[in-house]
């Protein structure tokens, strides 16, 4: 072993971790005191809507910062350590992104503005769309979508709107590839249509007999994930697209995986009709929190009249001496709006522009070429300790299986032991064709002393598995907080609100204090 791996440190957790913010009051400490009204006071709802007694902390501003400062120090991100989650392309994020947009003309605006008084970001929103265009071959983008899976669904109504218009109502089934992303099914069934599972063959490529079997004209298309979530690149996808569209079909590209592809390949040239990009994963916006996950939509011309509505584009051209008016557009066949306004703007679209601007085109093909040195480089590193299923070249990513011979240990406990050397675990049992599978991606943001000392751990953890498997079995143990019961976790939600010990309800209705509450708190009152 190098002296790259760190030895874990036992320690005992303490039993109360942070106090609430119920803990910390104090009567009569304020945050801060508003000044007197200068306007006419409004007549407040009735009597019975009102609640006098409500049971929130008295801190000043200090106390809470203190708080929530130490609760998030608890936190692992991309900031404090090395993320290898496989199909979650978590790459640190520059910085220059969140100055970008905090810029007062971009922080300060609302959707429901004149056209005219929002320009600036209009014509960001225009070219983003633009360059989107150019990096993966398409004809037309709407940004609307609000993340990767509501950008498949909307991809798969334009789907059915298209053959719908050529009066093609037959077409029921769907297929997708055992390799491809776990939403798709899901996107799928939501439209009520048919999901066709495809085989992937011995090498991880779909397989192609399977395929023609399935192809007939009742096929709506074919969703596939290409690198697939193998991290693959189908070694027979112009045939894939051939056999598809051949019945009439259409091709949708899952965009998640295009971290790999920037620069090198476009999925519009070689035949996709449809593609969802990952704003979040791809073009660095942070995934923080579940969101704010942004998941626009390419298509090839003849899907353009489908897209959402509405679309950002030049209304009236400009001259030498004035700039052009951008606004609004609605496409002529256009399946409507995916969401209230145009997208996540401060959240999404300011980020990945600024993302795009700074690398350029040269920039963006580095970052594919060194996402895929990376994730070779590791593979190679850890294919004498853990099995590689479909060992060939990879892409952004690989997967692995977490389990050895005569040893009980397996991915699970793995993922937990890397959290005691300070590491985040990589995805765990996905995909579901590779047994106790861990989905390893480094990014292009890590450099090799991050990826070796990630390597040596994993090669130590094997170690263990072998002489000391308690040590996995009991991970973590080096944590606040160690094993949680994911199961009982899952089952047993806490849906409720929380409320002091003994606090009466609008003195009507006693909770049952910091255990939980009854179906008479205050969430179930208001329904």
């Amino acid at each position: 072993m190098t002296d790259t791996v760190m030895e874990p440190q036992v320690k005992t957790a303490p039993k109360i971790v942070e106090p609430t913010l119920f803990d910390l009051s104090s009567p009569g400490r304020t945050g801060v005191t508003m000044p007197a009204s200068d306007v006419p006071e409004t007549a407040l709802p009735p009597a019975e809507l009102l609640r006098t007694d409500l049971p929130l902390p008295e801190l000043a501003e200090v106390d809470v910062v203190r708080h929530y400062m130490h609760l998030s120090s608890f936190n692992y991100s991309v900031d404090s350590g090395y993320y290898p989650l496989g199909s979650c392309t978590m790459k640190y994020n520059p910085k220059i992104n969140e100055d970008t947009c905090r810029l007062p003309g971009f922080l300060y605006t609302h959707p429901l503005q004149p056209i005219e008084t929002v320009q600036g970001n209009l014509a960001l929103m225009y070219q983003l769309q633009e360059w989107l265009k150019e990096i993966a071959g398409f004809d037309a983008v709407t940004l609307q979508p609000a993340a990767g899976a509501h950008g498949e669904f909307t991809g798969i109504l334009m789907m059915r709107a298209y053959h719908k218009s050529r009066g093609d109502d037959k077409r029921r089934k769907m297929l997708i590839p055992d390799a491809a992303h776990g939403t798709n099914p899901a996107s799928v069934g939501m439209m009520g249509m048919q999901v066709v599972t495809i085989p992937s063959n011995e090498r991880g490529n779909v397989d192609l007999k399977a395929l023609e079997a399935a192809c007939d004209d009742t096929v709506v298309g074919m969703m596939l994930t290409n690198p697939n979530t193998l991290g693959l690149f189908d070694e027979h996808i112009e045939r894939v697209i051939e056999l598809v569209h051949g019945c009439g079909g259409l091709m949708y590209g899952d965009g998640a995986n295009l971290n790999a592809l920037l620069g090198i390949v476009r999925p519009g040239d070689v035949g996709f009709d449809v593609m969802h990009f990952n704003l979040h994963k791809t073009f660095s916006v942070p995934h923080g929190g579940g969101g704010p996950g942004v998941g626009p939509v390419g298509v090839a011309a003849h899907l353009a009249p489908f897209l959402p509505e509405p679309l950002v584009d030049i209304v009236e051209e400009g001259d030498e001496e004035t700039p052009p008016l951008y606004g609004f557009v609605k496409p002529a066949q256009s399946i409507g709006r995916m969401k209230a306004f145009h997208g996540h703007f401060g959240g999404g679209f300011v980020r990945a522009f600024t993302y795009i601007a700074m690398h350029g085109p040269d920039g963006l093909k580095d970052i594919a070429q060194h996402a895929v040195l990376n994730a070779n480089y590791l593979q190679a590193r850890l294919r004498d300790t853990y099995r590689i299923p479909f060992d060939r070249i990879c892409m952004h990513e690989f997967v692995a299986e977490g389990r050895f011979k005569d040893s009980d240990v397996r991915a699970l406990d793995i993922s937990k032991r890397l959290m005691d050397y300070n590491f985040h675990p990589p995805t765990n049992y996905f995909p579901l064709i590779v047994h106790e599978a861990l989905m390893i991606e480094p990014t292009e943001t890590e450099n090799k002393d991050t990826l070796d000392a990630f390597a040596d751990t994993m090669i130590k953890i094997a170690e263990e598995a072998k002489t000391q498997p308690e040590l996995l079995h009991n991970a973590p143990s080096t944590t606040r907080f160690g094993r949680m019961d994911e199961v009982k976790a899952a089952r047993e939600l806490v849906l409720c609100c929380w409320l002091p010990e003994g606090y009466d309800l609008n003195a009507k209705v006693a909770t049952q204090g910091t255990k939980g509450c009854s179906t008479k708190c205050l969430p179930h009152r208001l329904r």
